[in-house]
């Protein structure tokens, strides 16, 4: 999808999905799309080639055959000479005579990638810089009759990055560059492109080149609409909403004309008397709505529907349509509360939407694919379909990717996603040259412009982890020289984005980074002491080597916006980038796949905590479990560390608490490698993801240890007041049949809150319950009111699964049927089997549940396939796993 588009029905189709009354061509205005087959060449021209528009040059290599998937084994090292090398795009096309004829013809890039110099029958017409950017440039009187040449010579990003930081002499800008263990390229903060195509620690190093998004010629007598974005704003003094739009139009001069708008819903046609001045111009107008209508609110998903309404904008001059144009308009407010908490030091730190609190479940979103072009409408709908399948209600689009497409927050609006929304930089200090704030201006003008209709999208935040990478000397910065890089982070984040994005969006709140204190940092002078104080804002927490089964370890944070562990992906992933000799944990390929340090050894580690690690003679067999006991892990320690931000709600304790937000890193992957997504590249669950949608769920009781007392917590994000209780199972391992089973008496547990409804000691519980030891028993529950179960049953381990006594191989048998759902796969199982996963292979799809615990002698579950495919297929491709299946 386009940054800004064709105008009128084009761009705004995709946009926001509208309809429109305008095709790509009228009286007044003419598209012309340059789109399509472009030639590609290298700058010895050794090689030339047919290149796709919208595209980069690694698909078009990899899609003529010149090089092979980048991501098979270690071609990302292999094809390094590529992002070395400058290459130039080069089109052939002619115009008509119509169109060379308008008073105005701009030649528009939605986006290159990155560093150009655009050149129209043999004339420069101008430069780019900035991927995040669009650009146009007039070119009507270099057009001709017959071919016209346009030709987008791209600077290698590598060289100009490296040029940029040479001439930046005065003092270093770090880091130089990524960890070596990242195999990445140096000085990514130094252009203004996605920050992890430099390579990130999850992802490969592919600085991308190409034109990323579409090219067109636009011309017209006019006036031409760039864009059209709807807010809408509730004034709370006298209940009233009131919409905001803005139309940014190009004209050619001073043109009087008519602009009338309605949302037919709500509030009949006004027509507006407007001047439109040349060049380009952003004008505003107001429509109130009748305090008597009433309006219905766009909620984020779980909590009520995601309801819109159309807006139409028809403009005339001289009884000459101008413009003509619909989109929609949601209504919902948000706000971002920090206000002093009792019985707590500092602030509170929660999103209230439609004036009610919203606890943030989710994850965070990086780049589905290094080759955005790559990155299809099927893809992102399947992700974000996981996420809310997994009761999520928000994700955090984070700061060293890109602005996703228009599309992509679509989806969210339609799906009731709410998105925190970083501007794109990450974990570096940036230049503040002139010509750097500039393009960096530009670029946040823009994209506010362009997203800031989107419900979905209900905060900003300038960056990730800068103010804590300044703040926690993560670059070694002398104490003296310190004042030079806080001046140099207020001057961007804090004088120039929040500056323009407060001036351009009164909508919505703005951070100026991620993890902050928040109001705290500001009175910090931005830069707080300890941008980590749990007390304010959000934190980012991760540790691999303390307990993660403890949550002791957790900070008690206002807001969790990132904390994670990595696991590696299933081996029918693997697959397709690898050969058989690469299939083991210690060889060439999976060292070289892990892009942080010490990784691939802290997923053993952490897993040997708990757990005895794969001992199979068979090769492939100990690797194959390998990967299975690593996902065992991470859904493990990210559902112990989500239960404790979820049950963290409703309480202060010591100071610290009321939990609103729990964001895990990540939700998806970028390549096939260890990562800390929950979902493998190509959309299958890992383990940690079917875990999500039982820790999300919007009932769901929590089960700790505090000084050797079991509590179990009941959480509710609903709106209603519910009265629950606790219904508790002990289980032998060597036994599928329940010891015995307690109940607790029914709690009023208030809608949006987290209340404990269960309390006894475990000496206690394991005296009242037979032969029951730690070591012997384990023990799951739920929570039920008077008409039966509410939400998932959970589980709790009383001792470490490595330390179980009578934990049996369970010796599960699978059947494979068809039925009107699915596939209907039954399972019989001996004993109790603790994290059973099913396994298709290579056939794409989804189980309805996996990594389960079976604490019964069968269970059905359903194979939902997302091709073609057969009982026979399934099951000669089905295995299952569990835990005792692995030593």
């Amino acid at each position: 999808m386009t940054l800004f588009g064709n105008i009128f029905g084009v761009f705004l189709c995709l946009l926001f999905g509208f309809s429109s009354g305008f095709s790509s061509e009228t009286d007044s205005h003419q598209t012309l799309s340059l789109n399509g087959k472009w030639r590609l060449s290298n700058s010895n021209n050794s090689l030339s080639l047919p290149a796709e528009v919208p595209g980069c040059v690694h698909s078009a290599l990899q899609q003529q055959g010149y090089i092979q998937d980048p991501y098979i084994r270690f071609n990302d090292v292999s094809y390094q000479w590529i992002a070395l090398d400058n290459w130039t795009y080069t089109t052939t096309f002619t115009v008509s005579t119509q169109l060379r004829a308008k008073q105005k013809v701009l030649l528009v890039f939605d986006g290159v990638d990155t560093v150009a110099s655009i050149s129209l029958n043999g004339i420069i017409v101008g430069n780019t810089d900035n991927m995040f950017r669009r650009y146009d440039f007039p070119v009507r009187d270099l057009l001709k009759e017959g071919d016209n040449v346009l030709k987008v010579s791209l600077m290698s990003p590598v060289f100009y990055a490296s040029e940029r930081r040479k001439a930046h002499s005065a003092y270093r800008v770090p880091p130089e560059c990524p960890p070596d263990v990242q195999k990445g390229e140096c000085h990514v903060n130094f252009i203004r492109k996605e920050q992890s195509s430099f390579s990130w620690d999850w992802g490969p190093s592919f600085p991308t080149m190409g034109l990323w998004k579409g090219v067109q010629l636009e011309a017209f007598n006019v006036l031409q609409l760039i864009q059209v974005s709807s807010v809408p704003l509730y004034n709370v003094s006298v209940s009233q909403w009131r919409v905001q739009i803005e139309l940014l139009v190009e004209a050619v001069q001073t043109t009087n004309g008519e602009v009338t708008l309605s949302v037919p819903e709500l509030v009949s046609e006004r027509t507006f008397q407007t001047q439109f001045l040349p060049g380009k111009t952003k004008n505003t107008f107001t429509l109130h709505i009748n305090t008597s209508s009433e309006v219905k609110l766009w909620w984020p998903n779980g909590h009520g529907e995601q309801p819109f309404y159309r807006l139409t904008v028809t403009g005339s001059q001289d009884r000459f349509s101008i413009l003509n144009t619909e989109s929609k308009v949601y209504f919902r407010t948000v706000e971002l509360v920090q206000e002093p908490v009792v019985g707590s030091p500092g602030l509170s730190f929660y999103f209230r939407i439609n004036g009610k609190p919203v606890f943030l479940k989710g994850s965070n979103w990086i780049p589905a694919h290094s080759f955005q072009d790559q990155v299809t409408p099927a893809i992102l709908r399947n992700l974000l379909q996981s996420a809310v399948d997994a009761n999520m209600n928000a994700l955090r689009v984070w700061g060293g990717g890109v602005y996703e497409q228009d599309l992509f927050y679509s989806i969210c609006d339609e799906m009731g996603i709410m998105v925190w929304q970083d501007f794109m930089f990450a974990c570096a200090m940036y230049p503040t040259e002139e010509d750097f704030i500039q393009t960096v201006r530009e670029e946040v003008i823009q994209q506010v412009r362009r997203l800031k209709s989107h419900p979905s999208i209900i905060i900003w935040s300038g960056n990730n982890e800068n103010e804590a990478a300044l703040a926690t000397d993560w670059f070694n910065i002398p104490i003296s020289q310190k004042p030079t890089y806080v001046k140099d982070y207020v001057t961007l984040y804090v004088n120039n984005i929040r500056a323009i994005v407060q001036e351009e969006d009164q909508s919505r709140p703005f951070l100026v980074s991620s993890p902050t204190n928040g109001a705290e940092s500001e009175q910090e002078g931005w830069v707080a002491a300890n941008p980590y104080d749990p007390h304010y804002g959000d934190t980012h927490f991760y540790s691999y080597i303390l307990d993660c089964w403890d949550w002791r370890t957790f900070p008690r944070t206002r807001f969790a916006s990132e904390y994670g562990f990595q696991s590696w992906p299933s081996l029918s992933t693997l697959q397709p980038v690898s050969i058989r000799e690469d299939w083991s944990y210690s060889s060439n390929f999976t060292s070289h796949r892990q892009h942080h340090a010490d990784g691939n050894q802290q997923m053993l580690q952490q897993a040997a905590l708990h757990f005895h690690l794969p001992n199979s003679t068979d090769p492939l067999k100990r690797f194959t479990d390998t990967l299975y006991l690593t996902q065992v892990m991470q859904a493990q320690c990210v559902k112990t560390q989500t239960e404790f931000y979820r049950r963290s709600q409703s309480e202060i304790i010591e100071g610290k608490g009321h939990t609103m937000g729990a964001l895990y890193w990540q939700l998806n992957d970028i390549w096939q490698a260890p990562s800390w997504a929950s979902i493998e590249f190509g959309g299958k669950w890992k383990m940690l993801h079917h875990f999500a949608e039982s820790f999300f769920a919007a009932v769901l009781p929590v089960g700790f240890e505090d000084d050797d007392t079991l509590l179990i917590y009941a959480v509710s994000d609903l709106s209603h007041d519910l009265k629950l209780r606790a219904a508790v199972s002990f289980y032998s391992w060597s036994d599928l049949d329940p010891v015995c089973t307690l109940k607790s008496e029914l709690l009023l547990v208030p809608g949006g809150s987290a209340v404990p409804v269960f309390k006894m000691p475990v000496a206690a519980l394991l005296a009242g319950c037979g032969p029951c030891t730690r070591l012997t028993c384990l023990l799951t529950f739920h929570l039920e009111d008077s008409s039966g179960q509410q939400g998932p049953t959970n589980h709790h381990f009383l001792c470490s699964p490595k330390d179980a006594q009578g934990l049996q191989r369970p010796n599960i048998t699978a059947k494979v049927q068809e039925d009107k759902t699915g596939y209907a796969v039954t399972l019989h199982s001996s004993s109790v089997a603790p994290f059973v996963w099913l396994d298709v292979g290579n056939i794409p799809g989804r189980f309805s549940s996996n990594g389960f615990l079976m604490v019964s002698r069968n269970r059905t579950v359903i194979f939902n396939a997302w091709r073609p495919t057969s009982v026979a297929e399934l099951s000669r491709s089905l295995t299952v796993t569990s835990l005792r299946d692995v030593y």
